[in-house]
């Protein structure tokens, strides 16, 4: 039997093989969370699920958050990297 190593994030339970990948899950999460408390600090009446969501989405595309910021807000629009949508294509039954 072989022994496989896995790191699993203790703030959401995911597993991951790849050490360098559970990390960067866990600083994505922590940036969400910051990002979450900012939110309900500064907005009144916002619901936690509202924040939370958008707390999440912004640290998922920090990446385009920071070219947006830098001069290319059309950065926010664009398909992050890895993402093609939700959209799986269908091949042709011709």
């Amino acid at each position: 039997m072989a022994v496989v190593a896995v790191w699993k994030c203790d703030r959401d339970g995911k597993m991951f093989d790849d050490k360098k990948a559970a990390e960067a899950h866990d600083k994505m999460l922590e940036l969400a969370a910051n990002i979450t408390q900012l939110i309900e600090a500064q907005v009144d009446g916002i619901s936690e699920e509202h924040s939370e969501a958008i707390g999440l989405l912004l640290a998922e595309r920090r990446d385009q958050l920071g070219k947006a910021c830098k001069g290319k807000p059309e950065a926010l629009l664009e398909e992050p990297e890895g993402q093609a949508g939700n959209v799986t294509p269908m091949a042709s039954n011709q």
